[in-house]
């Protein structure tokens, strides 16, 4: 993650719809403009008609960085009704994360014995660092895991590719349920 992106979580706030977004005054600090300001320039430019790359490349034209460019992209197609939460460019995505009082050698070695049994093929993997993952249903896994220092590590899953966003909050009840699991069991 980079340093711009940790300084601006700071400064986020929770939506009417339960979302975190990315405050006036952070988007204001960082490109020079705020969310009125992005939204009247990209309507004049024709953007709710535009693709994604076309609309990030006018925000970049307008002094974003390429991490803001995309920041306001999707934040305009949002508020345009052009994309749904967790919706990107390929389907839809839900995003799940534990942290686990153990080694990360341990909930690596955890994780890969419950996946064998998962009838999933793995596509790629890194010991105690990460694995790809084609899911039964020809949907895309990604575990990514990290130290946290000591006894503690973290263990985090995007599920991707997936249709709707009943599906996103399916799996999100599936992973939360599966690394709960993970967790009690490593954890005793």
């Amino acid at each position: 993650m980079d340093i711009e992106r940790l300084e601006n979580q700071a400064l986020t706030f929770v939506n009417v719809s339960g979302m975190r977004e990315i405050s006036d005054v952070a988007v204001k600090k960082a490109t020079g403009k705020g969310w009125d300001e992005w939204m009247k320039l990209l309507d004049k430019e024709g953007a709710k008609k535009l693709s994604h790359s076309d609309i990030a490349a006018i925000c970049a034209g307008a002094g974003a960085t390429p991490w803001w460019a995309q920041m306001v992209t999707v934040t305009y197609e949002r508020k345009r009704g052009l994309r749904e939460v967790h919706q990107n460019a390929q389907g839809f995505s839900a995003n799940i994360s534990r942290t686990i009082a153990a080694p990360v050698s341990v909930v690596y070695a955890a994780w890969s014995k419950w996946l064998r049994k998962q009838g999933a093929t793995i596509r790629t993997t890194t010991q105690n660092k990460s694995t790809r993952i084609t899911w039964s249903d020809d949907t895309n896994v990604d575990a990514g895991f990290v130290a946290k220092g000591g006894e503690k590590s973290q263990i985090a899953i995007e599920h991707s590719k997936l249709a709707n966003a009943k599906a996103v909050a399916e799996m999100k009840s599936f992973w939360s349920e599966a690394l709960e699991k993970l967790k009690k069991e490593v954890e005793r």
